[in-house]
């Protein structure tokens, strides 16, 4: 009963925590993605740190720390709110200068203090290279550069087939898990990059990748009224956007581990 109760409790948390990001799969995705990406030099540093633990396996380690309120710090760690109709200019100034805790100025702090800071112990770097692979994830997942005053969709209440849910939760966990496949199912089913793609998506840096999920962001606001039911028509029209996001995701995250190590 009291194992029951603890589930319980841990399950209405996540659920309701607005930086609980692409869920299991999703992370996964992307970490199983990157790890198909990465250089000899990086797979043999990462090993060093991670040890038997694969990309796709840390993953999610950022969010089931959650259930840790020593870890609560981190909550803030997952997303970023930009105001609907904020252009590029906009959202770059606003990046540079927002001091407080967001996903972009700390995946940046974590990368220098794995290439700089040489006194780190391997637990901390194990802690700060799960958080890097986790945060890269929620940087693709257009709904965590959502509004502030709708906690990225997760007060946009609708329905996935015939279960409530809502806007953020489709994008976190509803549309993956209706694929109904596993994450190296997934993995190898998106996982078709040119040299050159992976070329110009790597070249592009974490700005950009927040503005793409912004401008994503604001198209699937529009796309949706509260109490909507999504059926197979959001599927067909919106699986591209989520293969392209997961896909840029882990070649991306290959891209700056690679860099880093």
């Amino acid at each position: 009963m009291a194992q029951r109760r603890l589930l319980l409790i841990l399950t209405l948390l996540l659920a309701a925590n607005p930086g609980f990001a692409w869920g299991l799969l999703g992370h996964r995705i992307v970490g199983e993605i990157a790890q198909n990406h990465l250089s000899g030099r990086a797979k043999r540093e990462i090993r060093k740190i991670l040890g038997n633990e694969s990309l796709a396996m840390s993953a999610n380690w950022a969010d089931f720390i959650k259930s840790d309120t020593a870890y609560r710090y981190l909550n803030n760690w997952h997303y970023v709110n930009i105001r609907t109709g904020t252009n590029r200019e906009a959202l770059f100034a606003q990046l540079e200068s927002d001091s407080s805790n967001n996903v972009y100025n700390r995946l940046h702090f974590l990368v220098k203090e794995l290439k700089t800071n040489h006194t780190l112990s391997r637990e901390t770097k194990k802690m700060y290279l799960r958080l890097i692979v986790h945060l890269v994830g929620d940087m693709h997942q257009p709904m965590h550069v959502g509004r502030p005053d709708d906690l990225g969709g997760n007060k946009i209440q609708l329905h996935w087939f015939y279960e409530p849910s809502n806007l953020h939760k489709v994008w976190d966990e509803d549309l993956i898990n209706y694929q109904q496949l596993s994450y190296t199912e997934y993995t190898r089913a998106i996982d078709f990059s040119s040299r050159q793609q992976r070329r110009q998506w790597q070249a592009a840096q974490p700005g950009e990748w927040l503005f793409e999920s912004f401008q994503i962001a604001e198209q699937l606001y529009a796309g949706v009224k509260k109490g909507d039911k999504l059926r197979y028509d959001y599927n067909f029209k919106h699986i591209d956007t989520l293969n392209d996001r997961l896909l840029k995701g882990g070649i991306r995250l290959a891209g700056l581990l690679n860099g880093m190590f």
